[in-house]
């Protein structure tokens, strides 16, 4: 029995708890930051094989805003909010009042702009599952790309190295004048610190 059928059995109850304090803490950091109320869903959490990752945002060829960066610490990985193109346009118009050049691309303030919401979610999650499983874990300096879903995920291959072959998603969903505006965080331990985490948890790991 492989480690995700053990955390299957443990119904990713705790998983589902480190959502939804980081998906809170995001939501008041982004609240202070915007000055303006933000809301957010309760985050749906789930694990998956990582060449499903593409396939959730939509296929390898779908052009999306991704944020990633790497985990350092006691369990290194890998870090990426990715949001498809609609989606980040309604946050800048939203969120921000900018309203993205069309078709002639995005300004630096625009992607600064993606780039410190993602940001701001990674580090709160980050956070979240650091206070849970007491474990040291810290975020690099954060990156953005605005190109195919495959395309990121291999640059993330090159640029990283090996990553795992699971992932933690979490879809985060923006409540905003009765739309709601979804992002999808993933978090792609290295091989060896999903048992690290595992047993940070709690869930019992041979």
């Amino acid at each position: 029995m492989n480690v995700l059928d053990r955390l299957e059995e443990f119904e990713l109850d705790v998983l589902r708890e480190v959502g939804n304090i980081g998906s809170g803490n995001a939501a008041t950091a982004l609240s202070r930051l915007l000055d303006k109320q933000v809301d957010m869903a309760v985050p749906r959490v789930s694990l998956m094989p990582f060449e499903r990752i593409a396939d959730i945002v939509g296929g390898p060829e779908q052009i999306v805003f991704a944020v990633y960066l790497r985990v350092e610490g006691e369990a290194p990985g890998n870090l990426f909010f990715i949001v498809e193109e609609d989606s980040a346009k309604a946050l800048l118009r939203r969120f921000l009042a900018i309203e993205a050049q069309q078709p002639d691309g995005y300004t630096e303030m625009e992607l600064s702009a993606l780039c410190e919401i993602g940001n701001i979610l990674a580090g709160s999650y980050l956070s979240s599952l650091a206070d849970f499983t007491r474990m040291s874990l810290a975020p690099t300096v954060p990156a953005i790309a605005l190109d195919m879903a495959g395309a990121i995920l291999s640059y993330g291959l090159v640029q990283y190295g090996e990553m795992g072959d699971s992932a933690l998603l979490i879809e985060t969903t923006f409540l905003e004048g009765g739309e709601a505006l979804k992002g999808r965080f993933f978090l792609i331990p290295d091989p060896e610190s999903f048992v690290k985490i595992f047993r940070a948890l709690g869930v019992p790991v041979e």
